[in-house]
C-alpha cells in the first residue's frame, strides 16, 4: 500500500512539472501572470500577489532583499510595502519588473517662504529603477529640481531640468507636452537604487500665486502620466504616483547561478531572455520535490548494519520491484526536464533570429541597404555591421569597456575582428517615424571629410535602438583636460587657441559647406575629443539635425545639455545654425576660465558660467576670472579678443550673433597672427575700454545641473544682448 502511494505522488508530481514546463515555454511569448510561491508561503496581499523569490516571512524570500511586508494592521484592505519601508508595492511580474508608488516632491509658498518636502527613496540591492518607462519630471513655474542617488556599481548619478512659465497663457497649448513651459522631463542613468529629489523655487513668485502655488519633482512611470496645465494646482491633494522597478536575483550567467545549490531561481541579465526565471525556477524547486519524494521511497528498503532490518520488523517484500520503480521514474523526470530545457532554449534561438530580423527592417535596413548599393563605389561609405560582431568587440556591452556617458547614449571601446579599435555608441531612443531621416543621417556623417570630426564607421541595425561605430579617438575629451587640474596645466594658451580655432573649422563646414547643411545641436567641451597631438575632433551626432535647403529654422522639441543651451531656442523651440554658435560661445569661455558650465560647487550667483563671464565682462574684471594657466603666458591682447569673441557668440538674440564661418575666420586668424608673432586682430582701444569697465546691473543665475541632461528654462537669467552688437 505504501509502495503504491509513493508510485502516485511520483507519478503527480511528473503530470504537474509537464503542464508547468509548458506553461513556461508558452510563456517566453506570451508573458506569465499566475503567481508561484515556495510550499507552505501566502502568495496574496490582499490583491497583489507575491511570488518567488518574494515572500513575507524568512523561509518564503529568496533573500532579505526580497522581503514584503503586508501591512494588516493600519490598513483595510492590507496593503503590501518593501521590506520595512513605506515604498508601497502595487504589483509584481514574473517577468522581472514590479510597480511601485514613489512619493512626490513639494515647494509649496507659505508666509514665512517657502516650504520644501524632498522625498526620497531606497530600494533593496536587486531592484533598480527602470530607466527607459520611468522619467523625473518637473512641474511648476520658475522651479528647478534635480534628482540624484547611487547606482548599482557604487557610482553616485545627478540630474534634473528646470521648468518656466509666467503666466496660464503660457500654458495654453502644452496639454500633454513637456518641453520647458511648466513641465520638464529627462531621463535617469541605468541601475539606479536609490532617489533623492530636491526642489527650489524663488522667494518671491507673486506673479503667479493665484494658479501656481506650489511646485513639484517626481519620479514617475511615463505611460502613467500626461501633462495638464491644471497639475500646477491639482497635484497638491496627490501624495504617489507609479514607478516601475526591475528585479533580478543576480548579475551573473545561468551557468554560474547553477553552480550555487542554494540558489532557486536564475535570472541573467546577460541572457536577454526576461522569462528564464520562471522555467529555471520551476524546474528547480519541482525537481527538488521529486528528489525529496524519492528519498523518501528509498527510505523503505533502507535496513541497519547490526541486523538486517528495518525497525526490527525484517526487510519489507517487493523492495526490488519498488527500488527499480522509483529510479525508472526519476530517470523519466530527468529526460523530460532535459528535453523540454531544449525545446526551451531552441524557441527562445528562433524567437532571438525572429527579433533580430524586425528591429533591421524596422531601423530602415532595407533602406540603408539600397543607399549602400548606390555609393558601393566609395570608399567611405558606411557598413553595416551585425550585433554579433559589435557584441564580441564590446565583450558584450560589459561595463568595463564605457567610456563615455551622455543625454544621447553610452559610448564603449570595441576592438573588432581586424584589431582595429572602434568607439560603439547604443543609443537611448531613436523615433521611428524619422527612420528614414536617421538612414540619411548615417550616410551623410559616414562621408564627411573632414580631419576634425570623428568618422562614422558604420551602424548595426539589428538591435532596438542602432548602434553606431565611430573611429576611437584615444586623448580623452577636452571637458576633461579643462578641469583635471594636471592636464589643464598641459593644455597652453596656444593649444586651446588651436582646438578652439579646428572646432569652429568643423561647425562651419557643417553649417556652410556640408550639403544638406548640418545643426550639431549638442556642442560642448565633453563632446570635443583630442588625439595624441591635441587636434580636435567633433564628436557624437546623436542629436544632429539635417537642413532642408529652402529653410533656415526647423521646429523641434528642445534638446541639449544645460549650460549650453540657446535660450532663444529654448523659448521658440526654433533650430537655427545661431544655436550652435551659442553653445560655441559656451565652449570658449571653458575655454577661457577652466570652469564647467555649469556647477553646484560655485556660489549661486556664479552658477552658471556663460552668465557670470558675461557679468564680469561688464564689470571690468575680465581677469579675475581667466584661468591663471593662461594668464601667466602674457597674451593679454589675444585672450580679450577671444573674450569679446565669446561674448558675442552668447548674445540672447540669435540674429545679433555671428556666424560659425565668421567665428571659425576670426579664430584662425588670431592663431595664425600667434604662429608668426603678429598681432593682426585686435579689438580697438575702445571696445578694450568698454569691455574692461563699463558697469551691469546685479542679476541672478538660474540652476542648473552640471552632468544634467534634458530641458532649460530661463527667464531673465541670461544678460540681454549689447546694443550695437552684430
Amino acid at each position: 500500500m505504501a509502495m503504491g502511494l509513493h508510485l502516485l505522488q511520483i507519478q503527480f508530481i511528473l503530470v504537474i512539472l509537464l503542464i508547468f514546463l509548458a506553461k513556461s515555454i508558452s510563456s517566453s511569448n506570451t508573458g506569465a501572470t499566475f503567481p508561484i510561491a515556495k510550499p507552505n508561503c501566502h502568495d496574496h496581499c490582499a490583491n497583489v500577489t507575491i511570488p518567488f523569490p518574494f515572500g513575507m516571512k524568512e523561509d518564503c524570500y529568496f533573500n532579505s532583499s526580497f522581503l514584503v511586508t503586508c501591512n494588516d494592521t493600519y490598513y483595510n484592505p492590507p496593503k503590501a510595502f518593501l521590506l520595512k519601508s513605506n515604498i508601497e508595492i502595487t504589483n509584481i511580474s514574473l517577468d522581472g519588473q514590479l510597480r511601485v508608488l514613489n512619493y512626490i516632491g513639494k515647494a509649496c509658498y507659505a508666509r514665512n517662504g517657502p516650504v520644501y518636502n524632498n522625498p526620497r527613496m531606497r530600494l533593496s540591492r536587486g531592484l533598480t529603477v527602470n530607466n527607459t518607462a520611468n522619467k523625473f519630471t518637473v512641474i511648476g513655474c520658475d522651479t528647478n529640481a534635480i534628482v540624484y542617488g547611487n547606482r548599482l556599481n557604487n557610482n553616485e548619478y545627478r540630474t534634473g531640468c528646470q521648468s518656466w512659465c509666467n503666466t496660464k497663457d503660457d500654458l495654453e497649448n502644452d496639454e500633454g507636452s513637456c518641453s520647458g513651459l511648466g513641465c520638464c522631463q529627462v531621463p535617469i542613468p541605468k541601475e539606479v537604487w536609490t532617489v533623492n529629489v530636491t526642489l527650489r523655487i524663488p522667494q518671491n513668485r507673486t506673479n503667479v500665486w493665484d494658479f501656481n502655488n506650489c511646485s513639484y519633482a517626481f519620479l514617475v512611470e511615463e505611460s502613467a502620466f500626461r501633462f495638464s496645465p491644471g497639475y500646477l494646482s491639482r497635484l497638491r491633494d496627490e501624495k504617489t504616483l507609479p514607478v516601475l522597478v526591475d528585479w533580478s536575483i543576480g548579475d551573473g550567467t545561468c551557468e554560474e547561478a547553477i553552480k550555487n545549490s542554494s540558489s532557486y531561481a536564475c535570472k541573467s541579465t546577460n541572457s536577454g531572455v526576461r522569462k528564464n526565471t520562471i522555467m529555471v525556477m520551476g524546474i528547480v524547486v519541482l525537481a527538488r520535490m521529486v528528489i525529496k519524494e524519492i528519498h523518501t521511497s528509498l527510505m523503505v528498503v533502507k535496513v541497519t548494519k547490526a541486523t538486517g532490518k528495518k525497525d526490527g520488523r525484517g526487510c519489507i517484500r517487493g523492495q526490488s520491484l519498488v527500488l527499480k520503480l522509483v529510479a525508472g521514474n526519476a530517470i523519466g523526470v530527468i529526460v523530460l526536464l532535459l528535453a523540454a530545457c531544449c525545446l526551451y532554449l531552441e524557441l527562445n534561438r528562433r524567437k532571438f533570429v525572429r527579433m533580430k530580423h524586425k528591429f533591421f527592417l524596422q531601423n530602415g535596413g532595407l533602406l540603408l541597404q539600397e543607399q549602400l548599393i548606390r555609393r558601393d563605389k566609395s570608399p567611405d561609405t558606411a557598413k553595416i555591421f551585425t550585433s554579433e560582431e559589435l557584441k564580441n568587440a564590446t565583450n558584450n556591452f560589459h561595463d568595463s569597456r564605457i567610456i563615455g556617458q551622455g543625454g544621447f547614449g553610452t559610448v564603449y571601446k570595441g576592438f573588432l575582428a581586424n584589431n582595429k579599435i572602434v568607439a560603439i555608441k547604443k543609443s537611448k531612443e531613436v523615433d521611428l517615424n524619422q527612420i528614414e531621416q536617421f538612414i540619411n543621417e548615417v550616410i551623410v556623417l559616414s562621408q564627411i571629410n573632414h580631419k576634425n570630426v570623428v568618422r562614422l564607421l558604420g551602424c548595426c541595425l539589428e538591435t532596438q535602438v542602432p548602434l553606431l561605430v565611430y573611429e576611437f579617438i584615444d586623448n580623452g575629451t577636452l571637458f576633461e583636460h579643462i578641469n583635471n587640474k594636471t592636464k589643464a596645466r598641459v593644455l597652453s594658451w596656444d593649444k586651446r587657441l588651436t582646438v578652439a580655432a579646428e572646432a569652429a573649422g568643423v561647425l562651419a563646414y557643417l553649417h556652410s559647406a556640408a550639403s544638406p547643411p548640418i545643426i550639431h545641436r549638442d556642442i560642448k567641451s565633453a563632446n570635443i575629443l583630442l588625439d595624441t597631438n591635441f587636434t580636435a575632433k567633433v564628436s557624437d551626432f546623436g542629436a544632429s539635425r539635417l537642413v532642408p535647403l529652402d529653410q533656415t529654422q526647423l521646429p523641434t522639441m528642445v534638446q541639449g545639455t544645460f549650460g549650453y543651451l540657446d535660450p532663444e531656442y529654448m523659448q521658440t523651440n526654433q533650430l537655427t545654425e545661431k544655436s550652435d554658435v551659442y553653445s560655441f560661445g559656451v565652449v570658449l569661455v571653458e575655454l577661457l576660465t577652466g570652469k564647467k558650465a555649469l556647477s553646484y560647487d560655485r556660489p549661486e550667483e556664479e552658477r552658471n558660467l556663460a552668465s557670470y563671464f558675461l557679468f564680469t565682462l561688464k564689470q571690468g574684471h575680465l581677469f579675475k576670472v581667466l584661468d591663471d594657466n593662461i594668464i601667466c603666458e602674457g597674451n593679454n591682447e589675444e585672450l580679450i579678443a577671444v573674450s569679446m569673441l565669446a561674448k558675442m557668440c552668447l548674445y540672447v538674440r540669435g540674429e545679433d550673433r555671428p556666424s560659425m564661418k565668421e567665428v571659425a575666420m576670426e579664430l584662425e586668424r588670431l592663431r595664425l597672427s600667434r604662429k608668426h608673432y603678429l598681432v593682426q586682430t585686435q579689438p580697438n582701444s575702445e571696445e578694450i575700454e568698454s569691455l574692461l569697465s563699463e558697469p551691469m546691473n546685479a542679476f541672478r543665475n538660474g540652476e542648473g545641473n552640471s552632468t544634467g541632461i534634458g530641458y532649460d528654462s530661463m527667464r531673465n537669467h541670461i544678460p540681454s544682448p549689447i546694443s550695437g552688437g552684430r
